[in-house]
């Protein structure tokens, strides 16, 4: 991510930890950097935790939409 004072971090997929990771992985294969939004609670305690989400910056929000899109298709 670049450094600006207009981006901001964006939620683009929210699932089970599972699919977020595989969400994830995509996404940093086409060379998004992702974080995931509460990966520590749902592993230590994921009875807390109903949905992973994968966050990114806003530069990156369409490409990685498109992305999800489609591997959704598939």
């Amino acid at each position: 991510m670049k450094e600006d004072d207009n981006i901001q971090l964006v939620e683009v997929f929210a699932g089970t930890p599972w699919e977020a990771q595989l969400v994830k992985g995509l996404l940093e294969d086409a060379g998004i950097q992702t974080s995931l939004r509460d990966e520590a609670l749902g592993v230590i305690a994921p009875y807390l935790s109903q949905d992973t989400g994968v966050i990114v910056s806003s530069e990156d929000y369409e490409i990685a939409m498109q992305l999800i899109e489609d591997r959704n298709k598939k």
